[in-house]
């Protein structure tokens, strides 16, 4: 099969005749004048029939065949403002590849549940490939933030013999006769990496165990998590911010048809610049122990905050909503954090640790910390927590040759193409979303 032009492309082939290859969008007719409208993964054509100008058999094609088949179309390419990509092609030649018939996606309104089993096809409509190209963007934007920062990324393992974040939401399977998880996070791995190398990174799905069926819950989902040696947590505050920041500018600029599509509001991702706003998770308890918030939260069916407790879906919103930037969190209670993190020298009680929370109530979008470097206050943590202390030899071990200090985080993609996106439900984030109930397609 000889070549074929991308739409995305045909800006540079004006008056040009090209062959494109794609599936049938949509097609509609006015007289003796008919319209198909095929997309090729880079963009939408209007394809312009008419009568005379086109054989008999490629005008009656074009008014017969059904959405989605596949199709080569070659035709002269035209200046045409009204339509999609500012381009149109003057059809002279359609061969189909593949002729499809009664696609299940239509026009009409479908729920999600069968939205969501089709989810192999839906793919193809346009808001669902409009917030998987700002995926793609912010992924690729990941990788290009932390190669040029001069970060090398660390592949952690999927298997792992014991928990990162706490056993109560482990996916657990047999591992040749031994119990094995599914990674929580590749952080216990980076630790290690980052004394090797400095400055390190992984980028991979994640399992959480969790019985939710919030719209910020997935089973599975994806994180980038950096990890840099000789830091505490100013320093990875200041390195989230720069990647937000990078993130959403990036996205800006080149996914802007795309946002469109998603109807998304730019003007309050445009606001988003450092400094973030900070506050304490004490200063953020007291916002919350207002008692106009427990009423709120008492209207919503939300449970009220409890001081000393972590943060809600519906606390996380009460402290962003009136916030054009992200807000970073510090300094949360090391009793419900993590065993790995760094006590506050100040004040032991809490850790060196961050929640950003991304504006406009799309919640939690990354978690930091400074680990702890020293053997033996690890060591009495991991016992606090009742974990293995034998799966856990070769994490206290890397604290006994050069240990130093150490930070990092991780982000979640699902829920920063969430808020870049404007979209409400981390499914839509994701291509096939695996969440309490839903294992299929």
């Amino acid at each position: 099969m000889k070549g074929a032009t991308a739409i995305r492309d045909l800006a540079g082939f004006e008056g040009k005749e090209v062959l494109v290859r794609g599936w049938l969008y949509a097609r509609r007719e006015a007289g003796k004048i008919r319209f198909l409208v095929v997309r090729d993964g880079t963009g939408y054509l209007q394809c312009v029939a008419f009568s005379k100008e086109v054989p008999p058999e490629i005008f009656t094609a074009c008014g017969t065949l059904g959405q989605e088949s596949a199709l080569e179309v070659s035709g002269t390419v035209r200046k045409e403002p009204r339509a999609p990509g500012g381009y149109e092609m003057g059809l002279k030649d359609v061969t189909v590849i593949h002729a499809a018939q009664d696609y299940p996606i239509t026009p009409k309104e479908h729920g999600p549940e069968f939205l969501l089993d089709h989810r192999h096809l839906w793919l193809r409509s346009s808001r669902p490939h409009a917030l998987l190209r700002v995926r793609h963007e912010v992924c690729q934007g990941c990788r290009d933030f932390f190669y040029h920062r001069g970060f090398v990324l660390i592949d952690s393992p999927m298997f792992t013999p014991a928990a990162c974040e706490g056993t109560s939401t482990l996916f657990e399977t047999d591992y040749f006769g031994e119990k094995a998880y599914l990674t929580q996070s590749g952080q216990l791995y980076l630790e290690p990496a980052c004394m090797a190398f400095g400055k390190v990174y992984c980028f991979g799905p994640t399992f959480r165990a969790e019985k939710s069926k919030t719209r910020r819950h997935l089973t599975e989902f994806w994180m980038v998590e950096p990890e840099v040696a000789f830091s505490g947590l100013s320093e990875i505050l200041e390195l989230a911010e720069d990647l937000i920041v990078y993130l959403v500018g990036r996205v800006l600029e080149r996914n802007s048809e795309d946002l469109k599509v998603l109807e998304r509001d730019t003007a309050s991702l445009e606001k988003v610049v450092k400094p973030f706003h900070r506050m304490t998770y004490d200063e953020a308890a007291r916002i919350l122990q207002d008692p106009a918030v427990h009423r709120r939260a008492a209207e919503q069916g939300a449970p009220p905050f409890v001081p000393g407790g972590d943060f809600g879906g519906f606390d996380e919103t009460v402290l962003t909503e009136s916030l054009d930037r992200p807000v970073m969190v510090t300094h949360f209670p090391a009793d419900i954090k993590a065993f790995y993190m760094q006590p506050d020298p100040g004040n032991p009680a809490r850790a060196l640790c961050v929640d950003v929370l991304a504006p406009e109530g799309y919640g939690e979008i990354i978690g930091g910390s400074q680990r702890i470097h020293d053997h033996d206050l690890l060591l009495s943590r991991i016992r606090e927590h009742k974990l293995p202390e034998e799966a856990f030899k070769w994490y206290l071990e890397i604290r006994k040759y050069g240990s130093v200090p150490h930070a990092g985080f991780g982000m979640g993609i699902e829920r920063v193409v969430s808020w870049l996106g404007g979209v409400r439900h981390l499914r839509e984030a994701i291509p096939y979303p695996r969440m309490l109930h839903r294992l299929y397609p």
